[in-house]
């Protein structure tokens, strides 16, 4: 299924989306994406039953994104959807509709300090719970100790 009729089953929602021609996807409002979410997967055409994997991405100026990667086993199509916000904003969980969603949640939430409302466990999944900021920001500054153990770094890698 193209890229467009896809949208035309999400016309009820046509304030909150905009077509990304250039990378054949969809920017999805986030206010909004909890109910889009839910239309992507119960909807009989579309039938978005499988969320294959979520990525957190920093655009910089406090602003951040996730990108959903979508697929119906039933109709063999896939869609990626992109959510981009202040990084204060809490982002709706979509793990009650997906699963997978929980795991994902958490990385995004470990790595980059994206918060998810009504996660059924918002906590760290990678890292211990006390360790101070978010490794995959922009601003992120690498501690020179953690408990008291010196953290090492690859000076190598930027060179």
């Amino acid at each position: 299924m193209k890229i467009t009729d896809i949208c035309k089953h999400l016309q009820k929602f046509d304030s909150s989306i905009v077509l990304e021609e250039d990378t054949n996807c969809l920017i999805v409002d986030y206010s909004n994406w909890l109910e889009i979410a839910k239309e992507l997967k119960s909807n009989k055409v579309l039938s978005f039953d499988y969320l294959m994997c979520i990525t957190s991405y920093d655009l910089g100026s406090g602003k951040l994104g996730l990108a959903y990667n979508l697929y119906s086993n039933d109709k063999k199509h896939s869609l990626e959807i992109k959510v981009e916000f202040d990084e204060a904003a809490e982002i709706p969980s979509v793990s009650l509709i997906w699963r997978t969603a929980d795991w994902h949640e958490r990385e995004a939430y470990d790595m980059m300090g994206i918060v998810f409302s009504d996660h059924p466990d918002m906590k760290r999944i990678l890292l211990s719970h006390d360790w101070g900021g978010h490794p995959l920001r922009k601003d992120y500054k690498e501690p020179d100790y953690y408990r008291g153990v010196p953290v090492p770094k690859d000076k190598t890698a930027w060179e």
